[in-house]
């Protein structure tokens, strides 16, 4: 039989990118955490911050109540839970019965419930849990969490989620109503960082200082949260390309929002939706993809749209 669950679960962390440390330092602070990651430099920075280093997702995830999956698509996801091959260094293979998995990362609908599935098997429980907010807010505890899980599931992981969100929204009962709800989240947040792109190279090919005019629709019925974040970096992107200074930390790649939009435009297909705008601003992104800009801070989307002659 497995130990009963207390306030402050023995928890690991799977996945030490831009989120997942973050979220890894901020639980360490709270609860014993084990934590694991492909580079042995996030390690070792998760073990500054307090979290046990692991050297694969079995050692991380043995003892464990509660594990927090921080991965960036569904490869990786079946990866560090089910292992390659015979998956002897797969979390599954030491997960414990009743033990609950949180999915934080947007992989979409057909890869949670495929992972839940799996995960049943050994009688482990899954929560789809995916985060909105950025690597700052995942530090600080402010992430908001959009969650599809069953009540069982949800007790044994709320202290955890509490200690990541100032707000959780249980958007609905089953595995996968996350995804769904945060689909709809990113379909927003790739059309909004688009737009921010559009405007800033307009008012930029008009004369219109790029900082200037990010504190400007800021203030005004235009602004938005991607515009506050991006807008910034997007300006700082102008000024690489103009002096050669250096460029915005790398702190939400390219890829992933790409990653994002394609599974919004799959999923309103599958819904029969008709989203034009949304599906113009995965072209954006897939054309920044074919220029190179893969491994780029998502604000590099704004140099596919540099002016060549002008201010």
């Amino acid at each position: 039989m497995s130990e009963p669950h207390t306030n402050a679960p023995a928890t690991a962390v799977l996945g030490l990118g831009a989120m997942g440390l973050p979220m890894a330092t901020r639980l360490a602070g709270a609860f014993p955490v084990r934590a694991f990651d492909i580079s042995g430099p996030r390690r070792d920075l998760a073990a500054e911050a307090g979290a046990v280093p692991a050297t694969d997702p079995a050692e991380a995830v043995d003892g464990a109540d509660v594990v927090v999956v921080a991965v960036r698509d569904q490869a990786q996801l079946n990866a560090c839970l089910f292992g390659d091959g015979d998956g002897s260094t797969g979390a599954c293979s030491r997960l414990r019965r009743n033990s609950v998995v949180v999915v934080t990362s947007t992989v979409g609908v057909d890869a949670v419930k495929s992972a839940a599935a799996r995960l049943a098997e050994q009688e482990v429980l899954l929560v789809d849990a995916p985060v909105s907010g950025g690597a700052v807010r995942a530090g600080t505890g402010e992430l908001l969490i959009m969650v599809g899980a069953d009540e069982a599931a949800l007790a044994v992981s709320r202290p955890v989620l509490d200690r990541l969100a100032t707000t959780v929204h249980v958007v609905g009962g089953h595995v996968g109503d996350g995804q769904i709800m945060k689909t709809v989240n990113q379909l927003l947040c790739g059309i909004h960082t688009a737009a921010a792109a559009e405007s800033l190279a307009l008012a930029h090919s008009l004369g219109i200082d790029a900082d200037a005019a990010v504190e400007v629709l800021g203030q005004g019925a235009a602004a938005s949260f991607m515009l506050a974040d991006r807008g910034p970096r997007m300006a700082q992107q102008y000024r690489r390309a103009a002096d050669g200074s250096g460029g915005p930390e790398l702190r939400s790649r390219l890829d992933i929002i790409r990653k994002d939009m394609h599974l919004v435009v799959e999923l309103a297909k599958q819904a029969g939706v008709s989203t034009p705008v949304a599906a113009a601003a995965d072209q954006l992104y897939q054309l920044a993809m074919a220029q190179g800009l893969a491994a780029e801070d998502d604000s590099a989307l704004v140099t596919l749209l540099f002016p060549h002659t002008g201010t």
